[in-house]
């Protein structure tokens, strides 16, 4: 794929990971459907589409993926979905993709790559603006939602992590996702007390799971061997970006100056890391 070609898909992927929020905060807080409901529409949803896309493409290898992926994939998408009653689009995004971004960075640290002085700046200035998020006060986000939002953002770390190199990305996130939906379905049957049929909130899970999970995940996949690594990481941090203008498009959701000046900080942060790992490598 052609530097040219690339834009389009990486900016219709980034939409769709930013829609993912949109749809979870416009089912949780417009409808009545229960979270653990959102959570196994979506993924059916998914696992459905991508089933459908990979036999449009004559590669039906469904049997591709693993469950220590696909139970990483279910705690990040359960996770998503029980913060998401108690966070805005933005908020939410924002703890998500810097716990993500984080937890692949500390992985890696973890491993045993070198880090610089200015990597080790980087990392203290985006931990720093996930602190000042959530600390308690009259605008921070609950603390019980920031902790689940969190943990989805390092289950989806580590997802990506065991993905890299895993073969077709398209084929193992289906097979991933297929695997998930008998741990969607306990999870329901956990939670059946809170349990809440919405048909309008059934729509929004299933375009999150269809449209901006499912073929958002493909588009991305797509893309993604075009875009160098230091562009594939800094890229997706445009996603709390736009996930908060959606907030205050769709949502009438409003951005504090503790949401403003913490993504300052941790979207900073992780594109100093990112580009000074980057330049060290290309020394090397």
């Amino acid at each position: 794929m052609s530097r040219s070609t690339i834009v389009l898909p990486t900016v219709l992927a980034m939409l769709a990971f930013a829609g993912n929020s949109i749809f979870c905060r416009l089912a949780l807080k417009t409808t009545v459907i229960d979270p653990a409901s959102f959570t196994s529409v979506r993924i059916i949803s998914a696992a459905l589409t991508l089933a459908m896309l990979l036999r449009l493409s004559g590669k039906a290898n469904l049997g591709a993926g693993n469950w220590k992926s696909a139970f990483a994939l279910f705690i990040y998408a359960a996770g998503f979905s029980l913060a998401y009653v108690h966070l805005t689009a933005g908020t939410g995004a924002l703890l998500l993709f810097g716990a993500v971004q984080l937890s692949m960075l500390t992985i890696s640290l973890w491993r045993g790559e070198k880090v610089s002085a200015l990597q080790i700046i980087g990392l203290v200035m985006a931990f720093g603006g996930l602190v000042t998020l959530v600390f308690p006060g009259l605008a921070a986000p609950p603390a019980s939602s920031s902790a689940l939002m969190i943990g989805a953002g390092v289950a989806w770390g580590i997802y990506s992590l065991r993905g890299r190199g895993a073969g077709d990305a398209t084929a193992v996130t289906a097979g991933n996702f297929m695997r998930t939906v008998p741990m969607t379905v306990v999870f329901s049957l956990l939670f059946y007390t809170h349990f809440q049929p919405d048909v309008l909130g059934v729509v929004y899970a299933s375009l999150s799971g269809a449209i901006t999970s499912g073929i958002g995940y493909a588009i991305w996949y797509k893309a993604l061997p075009g875009l160098k690594p230091l562009e594939a990481s800094v890229v997706q941090l445009s996603v709390p970006i736009i996930a908060a203008f959606g907030g205050i498009l769709f949502l009438g959701e409003a951005i504090s100056l503790r949401l403003f000046l913490a993504s300052i900080a941790v979207l900073g942060g992780i594109l100093l890391v990112t580009v000074e790992k980057s330049r060290t490598a290309q020394k090397n």
